[in-house]
């Protein structure tokens, strides 16, 4: 699987590249020997095959090591948000089972001491930058990995929902590899390509179409810290990228970061989701970089149709790979007809591909499986020529940037607010992230909305805050209780822009 590829890779062209940043490239013989040492050194903590160990870092060539590392283990990575603070991370650290954490230094000296209770007294393993971490292993043995099967438990992937809190999506060795596959067939992705990662390494949007792309066709990957529009094509130009993974956010703020074609780059392709047929296009003239549009959620193996450069749709997300099946139903699952819109739902048709599962929430796997279809709660349909649409989110999951927010997580804090009686968080639509988040409060007189910022800065990561807030008189509810969303989901007079 993840393994044997890499193996493989290291054996046939050991001195191929794998890892680029602008400090050094490491060599696939290299991170398959410090993945193993690593895995030695796992073990002396007690680590044993299955066990889970959380994965809290940002992008680097030292990440890519303890994550293959912890699979060589034969121990399942637990992929969190290094962002992520307070009850949120201790919850996914408890919730998860974790032995022991692995963790940047940076996370480290700045949010570990949000940890509480049984997750703040587990082991940890600290990663400097990658010259001192792997100068650390140089003095360990290589560990011998043990034998993996393709329905074996490779990570453990959180994902937020429309309610309650995150939950946790085991995926499969095989899945990995079989998405990893599919990705190099719509890319033609070969040894001399260089797929740009600056997408945080514990999304499934880089794990799959990048690190699991790369490791199937003995390509290479280089590593960025984070996402800059300023210097994308500088960084681009100078570590070599070939390609790169997107969410639409990331090509609309580029769109409006570069008025003027760039083409002085190596760049030729760009796969993801979330983008339109306006903005593809832009990307593709403007630049020169094929935008390969994608449907998936983590859930369903990263993607379950996808264009490639020859075959190939503005506006739409491809052709259903070969080993899944989808069919778009009403809302009694009900098949639709071509060109009418319904949910999108999704079934293998070869094992191992999709989620093995909710990490001890079988009862939400029960919720999204009816008639032996993963329902994923997205609206689409097709076309004459079996290209898949993505009309939106039937989910109240907001999607801003890239990242998936819960509201009720938002309004679980809002509510502990004094002031506060009442609140509902909406998405609201954005050019640029997507989605922004509104905040909508019920308050007493006196309350001033800039403290919804202020204290919600405290429990959660920046990205999580809203950028908008509006004051009511009462929250719109159903006669069940829940929240009409769509009532709120405005900016007019009555709103505050704190950007403003």
């Amino acid at each position: 699987m993840i393994l044997d590829l890499l193996a493989a890779q290291a054996a046939s062209t050991p001195d191929r590249p794998l890892a680029v940043t602008t400090e050094a490239t490491y060599s696939y013989a290299e991170i398959w020997s410090l993945a193993r040492r690593f895995a030695a050194r796992l073990c002396a903590h007690g680590i044993v095959p299955g066990d889970h160990v959380a994965l809290i870092a940002g992008n680097s060539a030292a990440y890519l090591v303890a994550w293959f590392g912890i699979n060589a283990a034969g121990a399942v990575a637990v992929c969190l948000n290094n962002q992520l603070m307070g009850d949120a991370i201790t919850y996914l650290v408890s919730q998860c089972d974790a032995k022991l954490v692995v963790a940047d230094t940076e996370w480290i000296e700045t949010r570990a001491g949000g940890l509480r209770e049984g997750a703040a007294a587990l082991p940890r393993i600290g990663i400097g930058s990658d010259a001192a971490f792997f100068a650390e292993l140089a003095g360990s043995d290589e560990a011998e990995p043990p034998a993996i099967a393709a329905h074996d438990l490779c990570t453990i992937l959180y994902t937020s929902g429309t309610t309650g809190l995150p939950k946790g999506v085991m995926c499969a060795h095989g899945g990995y590899a079989a998405t990893g596959r599919e990705t190099v067939r719509i890319l033609d992705l070969g040894r001399d390509d260089r797929i740009f990662v600056y997408m945080p390494l514990f999304h499934t949007n880089p794990q799959m179409y990048a690190v699991m792309a790369a490791l199937t066709a003995g390509a290479s990957l280089a590593l960025a810290p984070r996402f800059s529009a300023t210097s994308f094509f500088d960084e681009a130009r100078a570590l070599g990228a070939t390609g790169c993974t997107f969410v639409g956010t990331v090509l609309a703020i580029l769109a409006a970061r570069y008025a003027d074609p760039v083409r002085d780059h190596a760049m030729r392709f760009a796969i993801g989701g979330g983008t339109t047929r306006e903005l593809a296009s832009t990307i593709e003239t403007r630049f020169g970089i094929k935008v390969h549009e994608l449907y998936g959620m983590t859930e369903v193996g990263g993607w379950v149709s996808g264009s490639t450069a020859a075959d190939h749709k503005l506006g739409a997300n491809g052709r259903v790979r070969a080993d899944v099946e989808v069919r778009i139903v009403d809302a009694d699952d009900n098949p639709q007809p071509i060109g009418a819109r319904g949910e999108i739902v999704v079934r293998p048709s070869k094992p191992n591909v999709i989620l093995m599962g909710y990490y001890k929430k079988p009862e939400e796997l029960a919720k999204a499986s009816r008639n032996f279809w993963f329902h994923t709660g997205d609206i689409g349909s097709f076309d004459d020529d079996g290209y898949l649409y993505f009309h939106g989110r039937s989910k109240e999951v907001i999607r801003r940037g890239g990242e998936m927010i819960s509201p009720d997580e938002l309004e679980q804090h809002l509510r502990k607010l004094p002031g506060i009686a009442d609140c509902a968080v909406v998405a609201v639509p954005d050019p640029i992230m997507g989605d922004e988040i509104k905040a909508v409060v019920v308050a007493e007189a006196g309350f001033d909305l800039a403290h919804i910022r202020s204290h919600l800065a405290d429990h959660v990561p920046g990205y999580m805050l809203p950028r908008y807030a509006e004051r009511i008189d009462r929250i719109p509810r159903t006669q069940t209780e829940k929240i009409l969303r769509r009532e709120l989901e405005y900016v007019d007079a009555r709103v505050i822009d704190f950007k403003k």
